[in-house]
């Protein structure tokens, strides 16, 4: 497993406690043939993740040479090593930013990524499928949307502190729907792609399968931490307007846009139904946030 210090996979790791697993950091193009000597499945989390105010000369190069090269790197050297199955931690982002109301993203439509990180997880999909062609090696594509948990950092780890703390929020106008997927219903379907036959060489979608809009979400952080939800119901175009005067345009645009996927796949070839609900998955992350 790569990434395994990272978010996603230390629960993963503690979920396969009592597995034999080997775990590597590194995900550019180094040489991995100790570390896969005798392995028969790869789960690739490592990756140069999406950032919001990115300092590269040229991100693109610098997404790609990490995520597409070292990602197709490691798959050539894992399938001339023998191993059975990789399976990809992608993204959401490879199918595009937001969806129209009442259509989901499905694993079906073209992909359409709209920034670097999107590009570069779309390009390490192609070359997969295109080495799994040629060597027989087993892949499977795994795309989360946002994905929330105890540990988990940046936008989401912000409005939890937010919510925690009583400040009033400005989004009781906002009416859209937004996929999530918990940190444990990740790991949860990582493990079922490990070994379920129908996932070979399959590209999947995965989310708790509840969509909330961004006041749902609000008043599900607040149940959670124990505290009053105050949501404030200012139209949208002035949040939007408000926002792109501050430089926050694209970050708003996530909070009253729509994004959200069709895990009917997920369900009916695998069988596959999230463990952990929405509700639970909210009451987790904020009580990791607590306790640190």
């Amino acid at each position: 497993m790569t990434g395994g210090t990272g978010f996603v996979g230390q629960a993963l790791v503690k979920r396969l406690a009592d597995q034999p697993v080997r775990l590597a950091t590194r995900a550019d193009s180094a040489a991995w043939h100790e570390a896969l000597a005798g392995m028969t499945t790869v789960v690739h989390l490592a990756a140069r993740v999406h950032v919001m105010h990115d300092r590269a000369a040229d991100p693109l190069a610098a997404f790609r040479a990490v995520n597409a090269d070292g990602t197709l790197s490691l798959a050539r050297q894992a399938a001339a090593a023998g191993v059975k199955r990789f399976v990809f931690m992608s993204s959401v982002k490879v199918n595009g930013e937001y969806t129209l109301p009442g259509k989901a993203f499905t694993e079906a439509d073209a992909a359409d990524p709209q920034d670097a990180y999107g590009v570069s997880k779309h390009e390490a999909e192609l070359g997969l499928c295109q080495i799994a062609g040629e060597s027989g090696m087993e892949v499977v594509i795994i795309r989360p949307p946002l994905v929330y948990g105890p540990g988990v950092k940046a936008n989401f780890a912000a409005l939890m502190r937010v919510v925690q703390r009583g400040w009033p929020l400005p989004l009781g106008a906002v009416h859209n729907l937004r996929s999530l997927v918990a940190l444990d219903n990740l790991v949860d379907f990582i493990v079922t792609c490990l070994s379920h036959p129908q996932a070979a060489n399959q590209t999947f979608l995965v989310s708790d399968g509840n969509d909330l809009s961004t006041p749902e979400l609000v008043r599900g952080l607040a149940r959670a931490a124990g505290v009053p939800a105050r949501v404030l119901p200012v139209p949208v175009w002035a949040l939007l307007a408000g926002a792109s005067l501050l430089g926050k345009g694209d970050a708003m645009q996530r909070l009253c846009g729509n994004l959200q996927v069709d895990v009917s796949k997920a369900r009916s070839l695998l069988g596959w139904a999230p463990p952990v609900s929405v509700d639970e998955g909210l009451r987790r992350a904020v009580a990791g946030m607590q306790k640190a």
